[in-house]
Order: structure tokens, then C-alpha cells, then sequence
């Protein structure tokens, strides 16, 4: 998994800065493009911007939401969910109840999720679901995988980059073990380097969240917190 452009097709290319500007969305379009990464991930005010710039490349667009906290009713993230795909999203990554995984509430974290992934879904898009694990013991962080597979979803994914620590390879290796072969695990949140991707491929991930994608396919160090 050295080689550019097998590690490029791994990355959601992201760029979730709330002060980001259109020159900088732009910006990282032309480099998911040239690099040939999976996605470009974006705050839902740009998914109509970045599906007219990726128009025809074959890069995804990726949108987040409720976004970083998770702690807005699941109504209002359905609803959240179905405008950025009706804008053209083709992936969403979901922040969970956070109070309830903590609460090892099962599920109300199943409720949360499936009122996502049947909006998702309904628009044809798939559903990633931000568990994030620097909040969770190793119980609660089964419980939320769990309850992910049970609502449906596509992918399970460690961090939002905004909440405290990233992905790790223990977290990655864990979440894998929990889903099974079929759901998708995205590592996110601190992967700056072709090593750190490498590792958490190696631990079960199918995806990489990062802002630090091109230093990932240079073999270079990034130095952004996402």
C-alpha cells in the first residue's frame, strides 16, 4: 500500500475548518481531483459547490452532520442528512448521541442512527457513523459499533478531529473486530502520514479522514489536528 495512487483511494480529502473559504473548498476539489482521492468532506453549507467543482472526476463528496457535537434531536439530523444529499452528497458522516453511548443507552443510539441512515438511504447515499472514541471506554465504543450494524449503516468512523484525540490503531482494530467484514471502518482524526494511514489500513480501516492528504500520498508529514 505504498504507491499514490493506491493510498489516494482511501482518502476522504477534508476540510471541516467552520471559517473555511470558498477559494479553499475550491482548492481542495483541485487536489481530490488531481490526486485521485475517494472524497471531498465539507461542512453541508459547501456540498452544492463541491458537487459542481468534482462534476464528471469521479471523486465522492462527503458531507457531516451534527456536527461536532452530535447533540441535536435525531429529527433535525434526518433533516440536516436529507438536504445535503438532496445538495448532491453521495456519503454522510453522522456525530452520535454522545450522551447516550455514554449512558451504554443501546438503544437510543439505534433510534438516533436509523433516523439517519433511512434519510441517507432514501437519497441513495451511504452513512457513516462518528462514534468518537476519545470519549468512550472500550464498552460503550462496542455498544456504539453495535448499535451502528443494528441501524443500518454503511461505515463506522472513530473521531470528529474536534472533540479531543483521533483515530487509533487499537480503536481501529476494536471497531473492526465489533462490525465484522462487511461495514466500513474510517479512521479519522490525526492521521498525518503515509505510516499513520499504512497502520490504520493494516488495523481494519477501508477509509482515511484527513486533512493531511497529500502529505499521506507524498510520503510526507501533515500537521493538521484533523
Amino acid at each position: 500500500m505504498s504507491n499514490e495512487a493506491g493510498i489516494a483511494s482511501y482518502i476522504d480529502h477534508t476540510l471541516l475548518k467552520p471559517e473555511a473559504s470558498e477559494a479553499e473548498v475550491l482548492k481542495v476539489c483541485a487536489e481530490a481531483v488531481e490526486y485521485k482521492f475517494k472524497s471531498v468532506c465539507v461542512n453541508p453549507i459547501w456540498v452544492k459547490t463541491v458537487t459542481k467543482a468534482l462534476k464528471g472526476s469521479g471523486v465522492l463528496t462527503c458531507s457531516v452532520i451534527g456536527f461536532p457535537l452530535g447533540a441535536t434531536p435525531s429529527d433535525v439530523k434526518a433533516f440536516e442528512a436529507r438536504g445535503a444529499v438532496l445538495d448532491g452528497a453521495d456519503e454522510i458522516d453522522m456525530v452520535i448521541n454522545m450522551a447516550a453511548a455514554r449512558a451504554n443507552d443501546k438503544g437510543a443510539l439505534v433510534d438516533d442512527i436509523t433516523a439517519v441512515a433511512e434519510a441517507v438511504h432514501a437519497g441513495g447515499a451511504i452513512l457513516k457513523v462518528i462514534i468518537e472514541t476519545s470519549m468512550l471506554n472500550d464498552e460503550q465504543k462496542v455498544i456504539a459499533c453495535e448499535a451502528s450494524v443494528a441501524a443500518g449503516a454503511d461505515f463506522v468512523k472513530t473521531s470528529t478531529g474536534f472533540n479531543g484525540g483521533g483515530a487509533t490503531v487499537e480503536d481501529v482494530a476494536l471497531m473492526r473486530k465489533t462490525v465484522g467484514p462487511e461495514l466500513g471502518v474510517k479512521a479519522s482524526g490525526g492521521v498525518r502520514s503515509l505510516a499513520d494511514a499504512q497502520a490504520m489500513i493494516a488495523a481494519g480501516a477501508t477509509r482515511i479522514g484527513a486533512s493531511s492528504g497529500i502529505a499521506i500520498v507524498k510520503g510526507e508529514q501533515g500537521s493538521s489536528a484533523y
